[in-house]
């Protein structure tokens, strides 16, 4: 609890001072953006303590069927049997990605669906919100999720100087800058292929822990990456470009 507070706090600043977002309006749909996203974090940091990381990571990913099946409603993106394809294959690697990790784990592995629920409902919001208010929600959606947070983290705010050095790291670079670049992505692809490429995160974990600390990944671990690889490889030199976003008026 205390590293994902860190985290948002300090994405918060960091967006703050390189975005300085203007809100224009605070409107239904970005409210929604800015609940979303701390639910997200929320949710998935609570999942990852009553389950298995792996469940956790897995069914939070499971996101991207909701965003299939509702972004030709909430932002009227045709439905294309071709992302229904990806989609499917891509959840299948990611099954052989986590062979023998993911089992049964309860009320955590539920917690990991809504927080795929609310993965979705992020992904659905930016890409409707045009990057202005994109980029103003996430921001906003920090400074949520650091406010949320701060009542578990009690008193316990403590940190050493090498955590913190780590903490200023993951919050500007891993959150901030991170979703900066998914705002931008995501005005130019439709919000299923931006939840697909997102599947790249956990397959790339362990190509990092290889190369930075020698742990050689299992080879259904191997074969699952290399399955949901294919799948975004595929349907994005299939895809056909995407104009950017103008946001309705609300």
């Amino acid at each position: 609890m205390k590293i994902a507070f860190y985290r948002c706090a300090i994405a918060a600043v960091a967006l703050l001072l390189f975005l300085r977002p203007r809100v224009s309006r605070w409107s239904a749909g970005f409210l929604v953006g800015i609940a979303g996203y701390a639910a997200c974090l929320i949710t998935f940091v609570v999942a990852t303590r009553w389950t298995t990381a792996a469940n956790a990571i897995f069914l939070q990913y499971s996101g991207v069927v909701w965003v299939l099946l509702f972004s030709p409603v909430v932002l009227k993106e045709p439905f294309r049997r071709r992302d229904a394809i990806a989609v499917v294959v891509a959840l299948a690697g990611m099954a052989l990605f986590f062979v023998g990790k993911l089992s049964y784990g309860g009320a955590g592995d539920w917690i990991a669906l809504l927080s795929g629920g609310f993965f979705a409902t992020l992904v659905l919001s930016l890409r409707r919100q045009g990057e202005t208010g994109a980029r103003a929600a996430i921001t906003y959606g920090n400074v949520l999720g650091a406010l949320a947070l701060l009542p578990f983290v009690g008193s316990d705010l403590g940190v050493t100087p090498r955590s913190a050095a780590i903490l200023v790291f993951l919050g500007v670079f891993q959150i901030a800058l991170a979703y900066v670049f998914f705002v931008r992505g995501l005005q130019h692809v439709t919000a299923t292929q931006a939840s697909l490429v997102g599947m790249l995160e956990p397959v790339c974990n362990p190509i990092w822990v290889f190369l930075f600390l020698g742990e050689r990944p299992g080879g259904w671990a191997i074969l699952g990456g290399a399955v949901v690889l294919g799948a975004i490889a595929w349907r994005t030199l299939a895809a056909a470009p995407v104009t950017a976003v103008v946001p309705p008026p609300d």
